[in-house]
């Protein structure tokens, strides 16, 4: 296995453009050069390695929103080879604790508004504020000279992300250097990445989305990051305008909202090249909404264990060919596989998308049993997504993951709130779809059999569920069923579910 080759960045950087800022935190209009990324990065490599011993491989979980410290830690985990355990602060504390339980992390970082969802834990814990005045900017220590790299190997995790499971169990994706470095190039050979480009990230930490769609290519890249930790239509819109940005990801949900505020009508984007468009297909009105702002829309496909940004559809053809993932970026190697191992030509029938390349995942952690099930026998990894390609190589996803929908730009699981619903008293069985929402693109509706006698209550079940699950997985509806529908396999039938 090759050791990685320069995997400091913030280092590189700060030779190169030491006074120039990398990170801005917009709510408290904080900022970071890249000459503080690096000797920040490097103290904080000293203080973890000095008070909690941490050593190469040692997991640090962090609950809490973006911020300069959260990106100073990745620093810390290239130059150390720890690696960051990003946690979802919009899951139950029950979710987070399996999270925990699964990683067996080190050190726990927690910001202070989160504390409440945090289960008793025996981990050492610090908060955000404690790092913040760890790495105060002002101060010049001898903690900031260059440290002693750990030696890292391309399959080495940077981050563990942890991502929803059709098991109903959260399953960690083992997110490695070589990946990290693979995204970054393939993405600035499809889009226009370079040390001029700006960005505003309105993503959460704990996807892949905020971390590798953008925010790790422009650190790869020397370029300029805000960060904004809360999702809020016209302050983003304003962001866009007075940070003159070049590029903006969002999920169509996000950027319908932005299209709606009662600025967007005078709104004027000069600087910016295009929007990346992931998470879902989006609207043609809503291309050319944007279109009309002279702000062309790039739509792509990704994955957390892959990549994530696999496919991306030229503006020029983004009308066109409506409803396609675009094409695969240039280190993506893909094939179409039906169910009896064939191959599908372009204009063939629709098959499984298999991927192979540098931006693969190793497997997941501490998880064979998945990690073999993910791969077929000569090492391509097998998405779960039915595509079909048509005459020209373009790609067209036909049915999402097995059985997982989409709101607000959310993976939701049904098998989880399955999970959660039959231990609720008197239910018999339940089943779990995605349905079409004008807000959030879809919505979760349960249907449920009740036990005899049993009384079926609605309000109820929401309130149950709300105790164990993240707002965006409560299903919005709850249908009384008197039995689900089965295929002849005795499996639960969900397209006929959908038509009910």
């Amino acid at each position: 296995m090759m050791e990685v080759w320069q995997q400091d960045w913030a280092a590189k950087w700060a030779v190169y453009s030491p006074d120039k800022i990398a990170i801005r935190e917009h709510e408290r209009d904080r900022t970071c050069t890249y000459s503080q990324l690096n000797r920040l990065g490097n103290r904080l490599v000293h203080y973890l390695r000095s008070e909690y011993n941490l050593q190469k491989g040692d997991r640090v979980a962090i609950l809490a929103e973006f911020s300069i410290e959260y990106i100073i830690a990745f620093s810390a985990a290239q130059k150390a080879g720890i690696i960051l355990v990003p946690l979802n602060y919009r899951l139950a504390s029950a979710e987070i604790g399996y999270l925990l339980h699964d990683s067996a992390p080190a050190l726990l970082i927690v910001e202070e508004k989160f504390a409440h969802i945090l289960p008793d834990v025996s981990v050492p814990v610090i908060s955000i504020g404690e790092l913040e005045g760890i790495l105060n900017p002002d101060l010049l220590l001898p903690e900031d000279n260059a440290v002693a790299l750990a030696p890292l190997f391309e399959d080495d995790p940077v981050f563990i992300l942890y991502t929803s499971g059709t098991t109903g169990f959260p399953k960690g994706a083992l997110y490695t250097h070589k990946m990290l470095f693979w995204n970054s190039i393939n993405t600035a050979i499809s889009l226009i990445i370079n040390t001029e480009s700006r960005t505003i990230n309105v993503m959460p930490p704990f996807h892949t989305g905020g971390w590798n769609v953008l925010v790790t290519p422009f650190l790869h890249h020397g370029a300029y990051v805000c960060l904004l930790k809360k999702f809020e239509a016209g302050i983003a819109l304003g962001l866009l305008q007075r940070e003159r940005c070049t590029i903006f990801m969002g999920v169509p949900t996000i950027l319908q909202m932005i299209a709606r505020d009662p600025g967007f009508e005078k709104a004027d984007f000069p600087d910016m090249i295009y929007l990346i468009v992931g998470g879902e297909p989006m609207p043609i009105p809503l291309i050319e909404q944007w279109h009309a702002k002279k702000v062309p829309v790039r739509q792509g496909y990704g994955m957390t264990e892959v990549g994530p940004n696999l496919t991306s559809l030229h503006q020029n053809d983004a009308i066109r060919k409506k409803g396609s993932i675009g094409r695969p970026n240039f280190y993506v190697q893909t094939r179409i596989v039906d169910s009896n191992g064939q191959d599908q030509p372009p204009g063939g029938a629709p098959g499984e998308l298999w991927l192979r390349g540098p931006m693969v995942m190793p497997g997941y952690w501490n998880n064979p049993d998945a990690s073999n099930a993910a791969f077929s026998g000569d090492g391509w990894f097998r998405t779960g997504d039915e595509l079909y390609q048509d005459d020209e190589g373009y790609l067209f996803v036909v049915d999402r993951i097995k059985n997982m929908y989409k709101s607000g730009g959310e993976n939701v699981y049904p098998a989880e709130i399955e999970r959660v619903l039959v231990q609720f008293p008197g239910v018999a069985e339940v089943a779990v779809t995605g349905v079409p929402d004008e807000k959030w693109g879809e919505v979760g509706k349960a249907f449920v059999v009740m036990q005899k006698d049993a009384p079926f209550d609605p309000q109820a079940l929401s309130d149950f569920c709300r105790e164990k699950l993240a707002r965006f997985k409560v299903p919005k509806y709850f249908q009384p069923m008197e039995s689900l529908p089965k295929t002849d396999s005795g499996k639960i039938n969900r397209n006929q579910l959908k038509k009910s």
